[in-house]
């Protein structure tokens, strides 16, 4: 049987699957990111034991080159990971497979999930912002990803800090960026522990809705999108969505009109198969 096959390159593991033309997954395994090599040979003996695989496609962790008119397209650029800086991950998947491979950001590959088969697939656009150990945005806008020379960078706008904060960032670029101030390193950083060990009326999560919120806004008003869809471990706090709801409205003060803020903003419905199932319509894409 044919089958499609599906990488989520994540910072922290790689999710490999493959599934029926359909989209159903048959086979999904994970393992945790090492050095490129390893890594890939992980790939290659998930892959091989599929003689029919017809297409891969890719959503990676980066920054990484998705203009193809460049030299550098298929790398995985200044990633803060020293042994994939500069790395051809595309390119060495292409060595190895002479099939089609679509090639994207991890958040974009989820928001394109989220955009086909989730809590956007009645939209014809939206905005898919994970916040875990780093912030990553995609946008998709009838069905095309927004993209310039790069991909979106939506985890490093700057922010407004808090008067209560006074934490100067964990991003050695921004400081006070979004990821800077918002990401799960930047609460742990904070108070020594990591975020999930914080309670729920923990003053934090105040401060990090606030600078959810603004970023939300400034999304909002530059692409208009009919969904903004949250992910990522620092949303799993099951309180964290209404607190960045309640910022959104105060900030946005009713200068665009938003007639249901709970069907704006919202989690992604595949939950944790968001980017997996993005990389089977990017292999699909990509016939």
């Amino acid at each position: 049987m044919e089958v499609l096959g599906a990488i989520e390159a994540g910072g922290t593991k790689f999710v490999c699957a493959v599934s029926d033309d359909d989209l159903n997954i048959i086979e999904k395994v994970s393992f945790s990111t090492t050095d490129p090599e390893d890594t890939l040979q992980r790939i290659f003996d998930f892959f091989d034991g599929y003689e029919d695989l017809k297409s891969i496609g890719i959503g990676s962790f980066g920054p990484i080159d998705v203009n193809k008119n460049s030299i550098k397209y298929g790398y995985i650029t200044s990633t803060p990971k020293q042994k994939w800086i500069d790395f051809d991950f595309l390119g060495m998947m292409k060595k190895h497979y002479n099939i089609p491979i679509g090639w994207t950001t991890d958040v974009n590959a989820a928001c394109l999930g989220e955009y086909e088969l989730g809590s956007a697939k009645e939209n014809n656009s939206c905005i898919y912002l994970t916040i875990g150990t780093g912030i990553g945005g995609g946008a998709i806008v009838n069905g095309k990803f927004i993209e310039g020379f790069g991909h979106p960078e939506m985890g490093h706008i700057l922010i407004k800090p808090d008067p209560k904060d006074n934490f100067e960032g964990v991003c050695p670029y921004h400081g006070n960026c979004l990821e800077g101030l918002a990401a799960g390193p930047s609460i742990e950083k904070r108070y020594g522990t990591k975020a999930q060990n914080l309670s729920s009326d923990h003053k934090i999560w105040g401060i990090v809705a606030y600078y959810l919120a603004q970023a939300l806004v400034n999304y909002t008003l530059v692409l208009r999108p009919e969904k903004i869809i949250l992910g990522g471990g620092v949303m799993n706090q099951p309180h964290m969505l209404d607190l960045v709801k309640e910022e959104f409205e105060r900030l946005l003060s009713n200068y665009v009109e938003i007639p249901n803020i709970g069907a704006y903003i919202v989690t992604p419905s595949l939950e944790n198969d968001a980017g997996v199932t993005g990389g089977l319509i990017l292999a699909q894409q990509s016939l």
